[in-house]
């Protein structure tokens, strides 16, 4: 992005910066919120529809259809009109989406209305991850990152107990209008506290094609690709679990309440929040941390292997937790993707992995819905065939991000 490279005009630890992150957080957090309401909803859901399976991944993946695909163009309206505009204008789409599903009198309309929400939260974590590399020096990247990425993690918190109590005491749909008053609430504390400079005047002959190309000139660079595969699956694997099939597998395979399944997506979305800011901390060193993210994604894939075939519930229990705090690498990623590109190509590069992590998660739960939906036509049990599925996704990932080209130091930054 243009201006991408530059700290603007306030000091990067002042106070001012911090709230103004704080307020974009909150729309992170909703976004993450929205992300995982699949989990407490999808008995309800499945009861008052009579849905499949796979009705149900897509019903949980079209918010990350919707938020994935969004992301170049939101990269190109902060390009254009900055930080604050560009997720003023998008995020009232969340607000009416989210209205639509809890009035929804069919599966159709419930699906249009993620689709808006998606829409309206796609720039809500690009925002952020923008403004931190405008705001703060490279070296402290990886852990403010973690920091924001913890603070959407209370948004999990939200669909945890608290949405399975609203879920259980009233409907699926008043939990979506709970959720649409805290939109509102955090567009205006967007509206009142974020302040930023007009956005950089553009190059003559700019223009948003021309700023598209920009950045599918990112897709000619052979180091991308091994990004990209692996950023499709490392935090899709987590969403996936815990904003989909979490609620079901506890309900179904070890015989939990509602109630009680919320305590455990409670437990999980709290230990997830320490996670990043945990791993910002120990971010490794540049030359070593891709073989630590390597090797964090097959203890991930291992992990859904072991949990594909343990029954006892306390082992499902503690494999969940663990999976949800080492989902913090991922914040090792957007380090690596920012050393893997020149400075001015920050912002476009911050974008196309963000697209990839999200769309990545929109696939992952359309396809363990599909493989779901066939082990129960073959009467095979549906949760250790999505666990093994997520898996293998994972592994492939990994065989990618290893197996194709790596950035050379003098590509990015040292």
């Amino acid at each position: 992005m243009h201006g991408a490279e530059r700290t603007i005009e306030a000091e990067p630890d002042g106070r001012a910066v911090w709230i103004m992150l704080f307020a974009l957080g909150t729309a992170f957090s909703l976004s993450q919120a929205y992300r995982t309401v699949g989990a407490m909803m999808a008995n309800q859901l499945q009861r008052d529809f009579a849905l499949s399976a796979q009705q149900l991944g897509l019903f949980a993946g079209i918010f990350h259809f919707s938020f994935g695909g969004l992301q170049l163009l939101m990269g190109v309206g902060i390009d254009f009109q900055g930080v604050r505009r560009t997720i003023l204008a998008a995020f009232p789409l969340t607000i009416a989406g989210a209205v639509l599903s809890a009035l929804a009198s069919d599966y159709a309309l419930v699906v249009l209305g993620q689709a808006l929400i998606g829409i309206g939260c796609a720039p809500a974590f690009l925002v952020c991850t923008v403004f931190i590399a405008r705001r703060f020096p490279p070296a402290r990247f990886a852990s403010v990152s973690g920091l924001v990425m913890g603070l959407g993690g209370l948004g999990m918190l939200l669909t945890g107990t608290p949405l399975a109590w609203v879920v259980e005491i009233s409907s699926w749909r008043t939990a979506f209008l709970v959720l649409a008053a805290g939109s509102a609430l955090a567009w205006l504390a967007i509206f009142a506290l974020v302040r930023e400079a007009p956005p950089p005047r553009q190059e003559d002959g700019d223009s948003v094609l021309a700023a598209a190309r920009k950045f599918l000139a990112l897709f000619a660079m052979p180091h991308t690709w091994g990004i990209v595969a692996l950023s499709a699956v490392t935090y899709a694997s987590f969403i996936t679990l815990r904003g989909l099939w979490l609620g079901p597998l506890l309900i179904e395979r070890y015989g939990y309440s509602l109630l009680q399944s919320g305590n455990v997506a409670l437990a999980v979305s709290i230990v997830a929040l320490f996670g990043p800011p945990v791993f910002g901390r120990l971010d490794p060193p540049a030359a070593t941390r891709r073989r630590w993210i390597l090797a964090f994604t097959l203890a991930m894939a291992g992990l859904f292997a072991l949990l594909a075939f343990v029954r006892g519930p306390w082992a499902g229990v503690a494999g969940s937790l663990l999976i949800g705090f080492l989902t913090g690498f991922v914040v090792w990623q957007y380090a690596d993707v920012r050393r893997a590109y020149p400075e001015a190509l920050t912002g476009r590069a911050m974008a196309v992995f963000t697209m990839a992590m999200f769309l990545g998660i929109a696939l992952m739960q359309w396809f363990t819905g599909v493989t779901a939906s066939i082990a129960q036509a073959r009467q095979a049990d549906p949760f250790t065939a999505v666990l093994l599925a997520t898996a293998a996704l994972l592994l492939a990932g990994a065989a990618a991000f290893a197996l194709l080209p790596a950035p050379r130091p003098e590509q990015g930054r040292a």
